[in-house]
């Protein structure tokens, strides 16, 4: 064997320790009893430490390094893109002593047990202990990293999920496009006619629910025979392995159409994940995600550029009436439309529209900074949440729940991953542009429930690729244009227009 035949060797063996650990943590989320806690974060401690071993290990770096030196796999466009990102990612994890990457798994598998019964409960301070650990530990590994040239402790963190990805950048472009949604924003909310709120009182049974999910999934081409669907506290999706993506989504009777768009969410996700190369590239970077902010534009196309489109209600709403029953007989898709359109402000950011979500995501990427850098003290956080809250969203927050407790990230120590959610939205809607240029029939295929020619574009340009091009260099390949965030204001001011009549 060669040694890019054991490299690779290698890396299946690590994949498949990495989906083991993936699978204890969907069956926390899923199936779990409560009192298995403390045995699954030993678990999980045990795996994150081999997984980190085998990653930084004599043996490992020797390999990498003579792959390198081979002048035949500098030809090979493939190896190439595998080796710089194996590269960039044993830089990574070799700053990290193996001691903190077991702590830190530890950790944040107790904590999340300790969020999802502080957020039942409505309980800030019965978590915050842990977030301060939690906090604490990912202030260690930002500082493990180091800060980027010309960046902070944070863009060390954010650099995990938006590689090359910089705080500063962010908050030009986040400020831009602040600049432009709030007077959208306030000229929504004083339009003379609102669009009516045809959903509100409607009850589904989940049953129902779940099987419209399941017929809206197949339909467009996510592979339940290689995936499920099952119910969690944060709605998620996990890829574990070649043949197996799992979904989860939530179901609320009297808000049948949100566990629809959550579903869609997650789905988006999982076509994504379907649509990696892992079968023949298992463990490889070529086999992975480019970025979460791409990650998250795929799950945003689908949930917001596909599933608030009129074309789509043409198609869905006729099949929610078959298998939900009576209760959406009055609907017409035009209705639907205009309902799930509405802009409202909402103390929770999953249920949020998409005008006021991406104000959700700056008030978050602001929290995080503060609190990583000391600035904002843990006990402190529902005070500035509920302060910010009101500042940008107009609302008062009631309880802990619907504040500070409402998200999972911070229990699972991912500081520096709220960002990609705005990115996730920038990219899709830049790429929604660049499908409406390719599939000029785009909007009469999806009212005939033909996804097909819109997946394919998307495995074409997007899936398939893997980490073989930065995301910057994704998104420009397969848009013809550097990351801007005018489509998704075009695509927002031209929709909203339409349905407030402004």
């Amino acid at each position: 064997m060669t040694a890019y035949d054991q490299l690779l060797a290698e890396l299946r063996e690590i994949a498949a320790l990495a989906s083991a650990q993936a699978l204890l943590a969907w069956d926390q989320e899923t199936m779990m009893p409560p009192a298995a806690a403390a045995g699954r974060a030993e678990q999980l401690a045990l795996l994150a430490g081999l997984i980190h071993q085998r990653r930084t290990c004599e043996r490992f770096a020797e390999l990498l390094a003579a792959c390198e030196a081979d002048p035949e796999l500098a030809q090979d466009d493939e190896a190439t893109a595998n080796l710089r990102e194996l590269r960039r990612d044993h830089e990574r994890l070799t700053r990290l002593p193996s001691t903190l990457v077991r702590e830190f798994s530890e950790t944040t598998s107790l904590a999340l047990e300790a969020w999802k019964d502080a957020r039942e409960r409505s309980d800030f301070a019965a978590f915050a202990p842990w977030l301060q650990k939690v906090r604490d530990l990912t202030r260690a590994k930002a500082e493990c990293y180091g800060a980027p040239a010309g960046g902070t402790l944070y863009d060390a963190l954010l650099d995990e999920y938006e590689p090359g990805a910089r705080s500063a950048e962010l908050e030009r472009v986040f400020s831009e496009l602040r600049a432009r949604l709030v007077p959208l924003i306030a000229r929504v909310m004083d339009a003379p006619n609102p669009p009516a709120d045809v959903l509100a009182g409607l009850r589904v049974p989940v049953a129902a629910q779940e099987a419209l999910g399941r017929r809206v999934l197949s339909a467009i081409g996510f592979d339940l025979n290689a995936g499920r669907l099952d119910v969690s506290t944060h709605p998620f999706c996990e890829g574990l392995a070649p043949g197996d993506t799992r979904l989860t989504t939530r179901y609320r009777e009297d808000a049948a159409f949100d566990a629809l768009s959550s579903t869609l969410h997650e789905m988006g996700h999982g076509l994504y994940e379907q649509g990696l190369p892992k079968a023949e590239r298992r463990g490889q970077p070529l086999a992975e995600a480019a970025s979460l902010g791409i990650h998250e534009s795929q799950s945003r196309l689908w949930e917001n550029l596909v599933g608030r489109s009129h074309a789509f209600w043409e198609w869905a709403l006729p099949i929610a009436q078959q298998v939900c029953g009576a209760s959406l007989a009055h609907l017409t898709p035009g209705a639907v439309y205009r309902a799930v359109n509405r802009v409202q402000p909402n103390l929770i950011r999953v249920d949020s529209d998409e005008a006021t979500y991406n104000l959700h995501v700056m008030l978050r990427f602001d929290l995080e900074r503060a609190l990583l850098a000391g600035e904002l003290p843990v006990a402190e956080l529902p005070g500035a949440w509920s302060e910010r809250v009101g500042a940008d969203l107009g609302l008062a927050v009631p309880d802990d729940r619907r504040g500070a407790l409402q998200d999972i990230h911070w229990a699972m120590g991912a500081v520096g991953y709220f960002p990609t959610y705005t990115l996730g939205n920038l990219y899709a809607a830049q790429l929604w542009e660049a499908v409406a240029r390719a599939l000029p029939d785009v909007q009469a295929q999806l009212r005939a429930g033909e996804f097909a020619p819109l997946l394919g574009w998307l495995r074409e340009n997007v899936h398939r690729h893997g980490r073989r091009y930065p995301a910057a260099e994704l998104c420009r390949r397969a848009t013809g244009e550097p990351l801007s965030p005018e489509p998704l204001l075009r695509y927002l001011e031209a929709k909203l227009t339409a349905v407030y009549a402004l």
